[in-house]
């Protein structure tokens, strides 16, 4: 009885946002309160022969696909050397190949802003303090890539690890029976061994960089290259604003990243990859001889350029009391550095507010996200209802939306919707919620899916009711599942910019936003990174108490 009307919950959340997207590429009007347009057209659709479109439209896969390939060796180089390895500080590695996670890619955008500007660029400060010309411009396509690639690097981390960790070591024995080197096996066994890993995380790399908004708008609209995320943003913020046009763009952009996602599917449909049977599997550990210490640097190279210099320029930049600086010289000046604007940051209104308003989301939108999650994975798999097949197509179907095209049909929707949500935080919330489905069914599926139901059927024959067995018994065995959805999804909703920067007003603005916002005035530099690190530091706060407050139920458990 429940499949239907969660059916109906998820699909309003999901499909009339993307349903007003595509009437209104097809209208002459954008969707608002009382008048929806039906007055068909496919006229919308002559923008996509603008060389506007065609330029970011190029800009966008040269980026994702550079970006995607830089990451997954990146994050693959980490994920091998800590799963299948003797090197130097392992865990310490595994960390590093984790960290960025925490600091949101427009985080690390704006940092590299500061660091590798042509003009005040604190890299480009230094090489001129040395009587050299400064070789870093991170307002270009290779700057892109490289922010792009050190801050996605952690999901290839995570999926090949995961399969790296899982293998059977069986082949690569006998591949070495046969006379197969150390370093050939890894080539033509492992890693092929690894494909669905890699290309499932490729796969999300290059769809969350193609999509990708805030980096971009950052730091490649000042060096004026257009992605197809920031003309549609463009376009959205015209005066008149061209939202129909905007509209038409954004379908193809849908339609891009579904035809990607198929393709990566019939690649994998031709090959098995099976390599876990019922046997123990320990992966063999790979003796690096003397390239511990080189491989130990490598790792170390990308923690300097993924957290240690962003946040050191984060640093710098907050407490110079100039927003420019010509040389390192002028730090030892008398007032150069004091730390008021960390004191401005906390203590302001505005960031009391935005603080309040982000954590205060981000809790409601983890929460509504796991319970709204749990049901459709419980219906999904533990139950027969009709509907059950399209509730779980529905709910990942936002993976397949870019957050700036949900984000325009979560406008135009609650514009029009008779429900004053609108200028609320409900509204976030909401958004939130919808955007972050597919996360939140995916972690609680696999859960569902991986746990015997026979003892919440024993609670049943016992004489409990369902709802009491599913309370008493299934919620407890999958805990962990859902309190690391709901860790997930805060940390998501903590990071999210693109989603609120379509839903917000002066009374439900976000921490992203300010952040967006003073660093989009430039004469709020100092105020920006102050605030950024602050956030930063809020969101570890976040991630880590829940597990902490997690280990010592553990304990007392144990």
């Amino acid at each position: 009885m429940v499949g239907l009307p969660l059916l109906a919950a998820v699909g309003f959340l999901v499909l009339v946002p993307a349903g007003f997207i595509v009437l209104a590429a097809f209208s002459e009007k954008v969707p608002r309160p009382g008048s929806i347009g039906l007055d068909l057209t496919v006229d919308n659709f002559r923008v996509l022969a603008d060389a506007g479109v065609l330029e970011a439209a190029g800009n966008s896969v040269l980026i994702a696909v550079c970006a995607t390939v830089s990451a997954l060796v990146i994050g693959g180089f980490l994920a091998f050397v800590t799963a299948r390895t003797d090197i130097r500080c392992k865990s310490f590695v595994f960390l590093i190949g984790l960290m960025p996670m925490f600091l949101p890619s427009y985080v690390g955008a704006l940092a590299w802003a500061i660091l590798g500007s042509p003009g005040a660029g604190l890299i480009n400060t230094g090489f001129r303090d040395l009587g050299m010309t400064g070789p870093v411009d991170i307002y270009s396509v290779p700057g892109v890539v490289m922010v792009m690639a050190l801050y996605y690097a952690p999901y290839a981390f995570l999926m090949m690890h995961s399969a790296m960790s899982m293998m059977n070591p069986d082949l690569e024995d006998a591949a070495g029976t046969h006379g197969g080197s150390t370093w050939r096996t890894v080539r033509s066994v492992t890693l092929p061994l690894a494909l669905p890993a890699i290309l499932g995380s490729g796969l999300l790399i290059f769809v969350l960089i193609f999509e990708n908004f805030a980096v971009s708008q950052v730091l490649a609209s000042p060096g004026g290259i257009n992605t197809l995320p920031t003309f549609v943003y463009t376009l959205m913020n015209a005066t008149p604003s061209r939202g129909n046009e905007a509209a038409a763009v954004a379908v193809v952009l849908v339609a891009a990243v579904v035809a990607v996602t198929l393709a990566q599917r019939r690649v994998l449909a031709k090959r098995s990859f099976t390599t876990v049977s019922g046997k123990g599997v320990k992966p063999r550990t790979l003796r690096l001889g003397r390239l511990r210490t080189p491989a130990l640097l490598a790792a170390l190279l990308y923690f300097v350029l993924s957290i240690v210099a962003p946040l050191l320029g984060l640093l710098l930049s907050a407490v110079r009391t100039s927003p420019y600086m010509s040389s390192f010289g002028s730090l030892t000046e008398p007032g150069a550095l004091n730390i008021t604007s960390f004191v401005t940051a906390v203590t302001s209104d505005a960031f009391v507010k935005a603080a309040g308003n982000s954590v205060l989301v981000s809790l409601l939108a983890a929460l509504g996200g796991t319970v709204l999650a749990f049901l459709a994975g419980y219906v999904v798999y533990r139950t027969k209802a009709v509907a059950r097949g399209a509730l779980e197509t529905v709910s990942m179907i936002p993976l397949a939306i870019p957050a700036v095209v949900l984000g325009i049909g979560l406008l135009w929707t609650w514009l029009v919707m008779p429900v004053p949500v609108y200028g609320t935080l409900w509204v976030l919330i909401i958004g939130f919620v919808a955007v972050q489905m597919p996360q939140g069914f995916r972690g609680i599926a696999s859960a569902i899916q991986s746990t015997d139901r026979d003892l919440e059927d024993s609670a049943v024959l016992l004489g409990a009711p369902r709802l009491r067995a599913i309370s008493f018994v299934t919620l407890p065995l999958l805990r962990v599942a859902v309190s690391s959805t709901f860790l997930l999804l805060l940390m998501l909703s903590m990071r999210e910019l693109t989603v609120p920067l379509f839903l917000y007003t002066t009374d439900t603005e976000t921490l992203s936003i300010a952040i967006y916002d003073q660093f989009e005035n430039g004469g709020a530099l100092r105020e920006a990174s102050a605030t950024a690190l602050v956030y930063c530091l809020i969101m570890f706060v976040l991630s880590y108490l829940p597990r902490r407050l997690g280990a010592k139920k553990g304990a007392h458990g144990a």
